[in-house]
Formats: C-alpha cells, structure tokens, sequence
C-alpha cells in the first residue's frame, strides 16, 4: 500500500501552471515536515521546496513561481507550479519526515533521511 500518493502532473507550455498533490491519508500530517523533490534525466535528484513547521524553504531556481502548502485535515500537501519552464520538466516526488527532526531547509537535502517517499509524478513543460 502506497504511503504517499502524487498527482496533478501533466504536459503544459513555457508559461503554463501546474498544481501537484500528495495524498498523506495514512498520517497525521501535522507532525511532519514535507518536501517536494524533482529528478530530471540525467541530472541528480533536487530538493524543490519544503515546509516544516511553519517554515518554507525553495530552492532558487522556483523562487516566486512555485508555491508550497499543506492541509493537515485534509491530509494533504500541495506544489502551485507557475510559469512554468522547459527546465522544471522532471518527474516530481512528495517526502515526508517528523518535523521534530528536521528543518525546512534540512528537509530539502536529497540525501537526507525521509521517513516515506511518493512514486513521483511527471511535469512536461514544452512548445
């Protein structure tokens, strides 16, 4: 049984908007850190964005185009994706780890521990 379900992906234009969700049904997600992570072909994973108790962390090249949120009733994580660009095309992942052990920043290591990972969710951004 998948811990972490993605979804929202799509192919979109240069310009376009994306919002991608992860399902988190089996958590109760307010005590956790969450991370959006993305592994284009050829290139290492990359931390996109986190949030852990109240704070945000967004790696440079998404700054004011990319937005993250979360709804612990609903049990739910959220990516907004504006104005997209040719290079966010990636295969995108949701993380999750206790808040207590992590920081936003900290979160958004690749290499650090996660306690779930999603299955990923494709972005296509192209002409």
């Amino acid at each position: 049984q998948l811990q972490l379900v993605e979804s929202g992906g799509g192919s979109v234009e240069p310009g376009g908007s994306l919002t991608l969700s992860c399902a988190a049904s089996r958590f109760a997600l307010e005590h956790y850190a969450i991370g959006w992570f993305r592994e284009a072909p050829g290139k290492d994973r990359e931390g996109v964005s986190c949030i852990s108790e109240g704070s945000t962390y967004y790696v440079d090249s998404v700054k004011g185009r990319f937005t993250i949120s979360r709804d612990n009733s609903k049990k739910m994580a959220y990516l907004q994706l504006n104005n997209l660009k040719p290079e966010d095309t990636a295969i995108y992942y949701c993380a999750i780890r206790l808040a207590a052990a992590t920081s936003a920043p900290e979160m958004c290591v690749p290499s650090a521990k996660k306690d779930y990972w999603g299955q990923g969710t494709q972005v296509t951004v192209s002409s």
